[in-house]
């Protein structure tokens, strides 16, 4: 993954920033997501796939020549995600199995359907219980110019301060009506 993140550092003008998200195991060293939801997911939705712990991303991050500047996790609201999106697919299975039987027959179809059924709610479970996470980091090139940012040092366009996120919107004006005075 160092090779990936030499390469967006290459893409990015110097000062630039990158999100990254992605998915990315729970636990530092999972061998297995719970219930063999692992197996399943490299056999029929993701062969070859692979899930790193967010630590692991981090340093390839780093070695790749870019600054972490934030992270957040948003696992447990991937877990709603997926929820939601199965319930969707719950609620319209049988437009759902004509047009899988349509694209791949009858077999193929059903195969599909039950796989897709299972993966997103055995991935919903997998977020509530910390199995896998989905992780987006913000990170800079530093540009190697002192005095570029919001304060000496900072080396790119990132603010280096959470205010924007706790600073109170203005109150909106009241909207006015023709011949009727603002109370």
């Amino acid at each position: 993954m160092v090779a990936y993140f030499r390469t967006v550092r290459e893409l990015l003008a110097p000062g630039g920033l990158l999100m990254n998200h992605g998915i990315t195991s729970g636990g530092v060293d999972n061998p297995q997501l719970g219930a063999g939801m692992g197996d399943f997911i490299e056999r029929y939705i993701f062969p070859g796939g692979e899930l790193m712990h967010v630590s692991t991303v981090q340093r390839d991050l780093a070695l790749g020549g870019l600054e972490m500047v934030d992270t957040e996790n948003l696992r447990p609201h991937y877990a709603k995600t997926l929820w939601s999106w199965s319930d969707a697919l719950e609620s319209q299975l049988g437009e759902a199995a004509r047009i899988l039987n349509r694209q791949h027959g009858d077999e193929q179809g059903g195969k599909a359907l039950r796989a897709y059924r299972l993966y997103l709610a055995g991935c919903a479970i997998g977020f509530e219980r910390g199995w896998i996470s989905l992780h987006q980091l913000l990170a800079a090139r530093p540009d190697g110019d002192l005095q570029t940012g919001a304060m000496p040092g900072a080396q790119s366009v990132y603010p280096f301060t959470r205010d924007y996120m706790y600073a109170s919107p203005e109150p909106a004006p009241l909207a006015q009506a023709p011949g009727v005075p603002v109370a």
